[in-house]
């Protein structure tokens, strides 16, 4: 059997860490087993999706390094889910409601004084030919439940172990709306079982949905003489929660992938942290081949995973420190070279500090006043600074004689230095970094703060 996963976002919004995570274990569960990967777009709701969003959500996960074999849109099956409802009326699972919201309102607050669950009480299954159609003359329009069956729905998940919903608890779902536009609910069955879908691989959040939909595509599959549930297999990956354990969900917008790219995560440390939180297994900056050889379902814990953007920086500054001029040359500032890179890039959280680098290289920098004490030896450095031409070996030929005319060693010696020709405590190794500088521009900041002409 060929293993087939589906992503299944809704267009109404930018893909967020909790959706990257879920279309990253689909998409590495796939090529771990030679399987393929459908990307659907969950778009009838008609008020909320937006064709920018769904353009979006494909942009963000080429960015993140994801590709799938097929791309359909459910508001293109619309037929296909009308003909599905009229075989589950035909089985009789599927009948018409006509209840407001505010009858189903009070019904349920009823239900809660008696100390009783707020559950749909059925009471449109007893409704006769004769009222519904004096309904309807009165104007009103059904809406469609689906008849649960009774007893519970159990399944052994990939992840949580053994699982199971007790289906007389939950509400008969609705699945078609009064205007007719189909629900979430009622259109995964269908598709899922259309494109034989054999794992299903999404949030803890769905595990109710879950134990509907098992009984839901046993009555399709039973209408129609197709699949039965026992062909997928499920597995619920735990929520994410911020990094002092509470939800996420607030700050999901800040967390958007969109987000992230701007602010300069690169994508092989996004996928290498998400690929993993939650697992047995460490977090590293390895390719997307790598971390599909080595993805396990198994090896998540069923505890809700804690992200945190520390360790997503730690990861971010170790796939930067690898990667190669070539990978980013085009996203560096216009004229940096390889030398600048291979200078700065041990250095760096995000990409875009490397701006402020090269600001130090090749511009101009706010030189800190030095102190009192560094003054003197400031000056005496400017003095001992080497004649041009500047290698490699620039910056301990001028340290080593700074140090015999001074008689400074270790911080005294370096640190002065280092906030006089860069403006930072800390940073690249000057040796590297000196000869980018340039003596025009390191002579010039070094009397600047000795007070003397240029």
């Amino acid at each position: 059997m060929t293993v087939r996963v589906r992503f299944a976002p809704s267009p109404t919004g930018h893909l967020h860490v909790g959706n990257a995570r879920i279309a990253l274990a689909n998409f590495l569960f796939a090529r771990r087993h030679a399987g393929h990967v459908l990307l659907r777009l969950d778009d009838t709701d008609e008020a909320r999706s937006r064709p920018e969003f769904a353009e979006a959500i494909m942009q963000d996960l080429r960015w993140l390094g994801l590709a799938w074999e097929a791309t359909f849109r459910q508001s293109e099956r619309l037929d296909r889910y009308r003909e599905a409802a009229l075989r589950l009326r035909a089985a009789g699972r599927l009948y018409p409601c006509f209840e407001s919201e505010e009858e189903l309102r009070a019904k349920r607050e009823a239900r809660l004084k008696r100390g009783q669950a707020p559950v749909y009480d059925r009471a449109m299954l007893r409704l006769t030919q004769e009222q519904r159609e004096a309904a309807e003359a009165g104007g009103k329009r059904p809406y469609w439940r689906f008849r649960l069956s009774a007893g519970a729905v159990a399944w052994e998940d990939l992840v949580l172990g053994a699982r199971q919903v007790k289906l007389p608890a939950v509400s008969d779902p609705v699945l078609i709306r009064a205007d007719g536009t189909p629900l979430y609910t009622f259109t995964s069955v269908v598709d899922d079982l259309a494109e034989g879908i054999t794992h299903i691989i999404r949030g803890e959040d769905h595990i109710t949905n879950t134990g509907v939909q098992i009984d839901l595509f046993a009555a399709l599959g039973e209408a129609s003489g197709g699949k039965t549930p026992a062909a997928m297999r499920f597995a619920h990956l735990p929520l994410l929660t911020d990094s002092d354990g509470g939800k996420l969900s607030k700050r999901l917008q800040s967390l958007s992938l969109r987000t992230l790219r701007r602010d300069g995560i690169e994508p092989a440390a996004l996928a290498a942290y998400l690929a993993r939180l939650g697992s047995s297994l460490d977090p590293e900056p390895l390719p997307l081949a790598e971390l599909a050889a080595s993805f396990d379902l198994g090896a998540f814990s069923a505890s809700a995973a804690r992200f945190d953007l520390r360790q997503l920086l730690a990861l971010n500054r170790r796939v930067l420190h690898h990667l190669g001029f070539a990978e980013v040359a085009s996203r560096l500032p216009a004229g940096a070279t390889e030398a600048f890179w291979q200078a700065v890039r041990g250095n760096l959280d995000l990409l875009r500090e490397a701006e402020e680098w090269w600001a130090v290289t090749d511009g101009d920098i706010m030189v800190p006043a030095a102190a009192p004490e560094d003054a003197g030896f400031l000056g005496l450095a400017a003095d001992l600074l080497p004649p041009e031409p500047w290698d490699e070996t620039v910056w301990k030929r001028w340290t080593e004689g700074l140090r015999a005319a001074s008689g400074r060693r270790g911080k005294a010696l370096f640190h002065p230095l280092r906030r006089v020709l860069t403006g930072a405590e800390e940073g690249p190794e000057l040796a590297a970094l000196l000869p980018l500088i340039g003596r025009p521009r390191a002579l010039a900041r070094l009397r600047a703060v000795v007070g003397e002409k240029r």
